[in-house]
């Protein structure tokens, strides 16, 4: 039965994944790299309509190791059930619908304005970056030059907060 239990836990934080993953991946872009796929493949078995693996997994452990199965898939057993909601409901349904929709569809789409190109940058008028980086307890400032050359100075370890960039929101991928 621990098997079993150890593939609903999997399971609990795929779901997790899979509604929050796009939210956080707007302060920690490199989620991207699990949550996207990890909704691909949701979406692929849900448009299938072929039952979810990991629910089939979960129940086959189960039932190997002398437990009842359930019925209702995991939302329905897991979260619905203790809730007192039916999940076959089409009211329950939408809800199921718009939790798992509402902050992908959010999360992608200030994911993609971030992206765009006059997005979160800290350029000057003539599109040079006048940014100011700072690793490692030391700080450089950037300065733009003329056909794209650039001069880097070092200031005191004490100038700006470690880890801190003020140049484009690349940063915030690097620090995460």
């Amino acid at each position: 039965m621990l098997w079993a239990h150890l593939v609903a836990v999997v399971h609990a934080l795929a779901v997790v994944l899979m509604v929050t993953g796009a939210l956080v991946a707007l302060r920690c872009p490199r989620v991207l790299l699990v949550h996207a796929p990890v909704a691909a493949a949701i979406l692929a078995v849900h448009l299938a309509g072929a039952p979810c693996p990991l629910t089939t997994l979960e129940l086959a452990l189960r039932e190997r190791a002398g437990g009842e199965p359930y019925t209702g898939g995991f939302l329905g057993h897991h979260v619905l059930a203790p809730l007192g909601l039916d999940v076959a409901n089409p009211a329950v349904q939408a809800g199921i619908y718009t939790v798992a929709l509402v902050p992908n569809v959010l999360g992608y789409g200030l994911l993609a304005l971030r992206a765009g190109p006059a997005a979160g940058s800290a350029r000057r008028s003539d599109g040079r970056c006048a940014g100011t980086v700072v690793s490692a307890g030391a700080e450089t400032t950037v300065h733009a030059q003329p056909q794209g050359a650039v001069r880097r100075s070092r200031l005191s370890p004490r100038s700006a907060p470690a880890g801190s960039r003020r140049c484009g929101s690349r940063a915030r991928a690097r620090r995460c």
